[in-house]
């Protein structure tokens, strides 16, 4: 049964939910067929209104299948997802927030037809003129692309050339494409935690590295949270 939530944060990596649930404490988690979720009260949204913080897991699959549930269960008014990224060494610095404008699924391999018709299918452009400017922190407002993997150094260079991408993950263009096909604002926001160069990644192998990385993007993105709402046009009292 859909009832109405103001806001849905998405959460999608397991270290980044972990990283949320220390940051935001709650001692009333719920959950869901993809994983926990719990209600917040933020001193942004008007009394009345509501917002979930909300487990949606890892890759393509969980990512789309997710955003369409809390869209259907919640009828949100905007959907926000906070996470990391990552950058590619020397067109981008470690700790930049990013603000997708736009996103594309680069691991579609077609070989029957029109590969970049393909490409298209699955690309996003965000309206975000319900955004109000001046931002509330210095970002970077780009492209972002996406498949499921990390980013393989043997494409970094690819990638920067054919689309002028500086960053990639693994979600964001799931979540982008179903947002936009139900008419709902998106806001992603999203923290290079690590460098990718032709060579390698600085946080391949080293879990420790990304967790603690990963800690302080989420920590600067979910600090800044109420502000991004105030600055969200789409949030009116109904």
């Amino acid at each position: 049964m859909k009832s109405d939530i103001d806001i849905v944060v998405i959460i999608s990596a397991d270290i980044e939910w972990r990283a949320t649930r220390y940051l935001v404490p709650s001692d009333r988690i719920q959950t869901s067929p993809f994983g926990e979720y719990f209600f917040y009260p933020i001193e942004s949204i008007p009394s009345g209104h509501s917002m979930v913080f909300f487990h949606g897991g890892w890759g393509k699959i969980s990512a789309a299948a997710s955003s369409q549930y809390v869209i259907d269960r919640w009828n949100p008014k905007l959907l926000i997802n906070l996470g990391t990224c990552g950058g590619f060494e020397g067109k981008i610095d470690r700790g930049t927030i990013i603000l997708a404008d736009r996103t594309i699924v680069y691991d579609i391999y077609e070989q029957m037809g029109d590969a970049e018709s393909h490409i298209a299918k699955y690309s996003t452009i965000l309206d975000l003129s319900w955004l109000q400017e001046p931002y509330p922190e210095q970002i970077e407002k780009t492209l972002l692309v996406s498949g499921d993997r990390d980013l393989d150094p043997g494409e970094v260079k690819k990638l920067q050339a054919k689309y002028g991408a500086v960053v990639g993950d693994w979600e964001s263009g799931a979540i982008a494409y179903v947002a936009n096909l139900n008419d709902v604002p998106c806001l992603i926001l999203r923290g290079v935690s690590d460098l990718v160069s032709e060579s390698g990644g600085e946080a391949y192998g080293d879990n420790d590295f990304f967790d603690k990385s990963a800690m302080m993007i989420m920590d600067q993105l979910i600090k800044s949270l109420p502000k991004w709402i105030q600055a969200a046009d789409v949030f009116t009292v109904r």
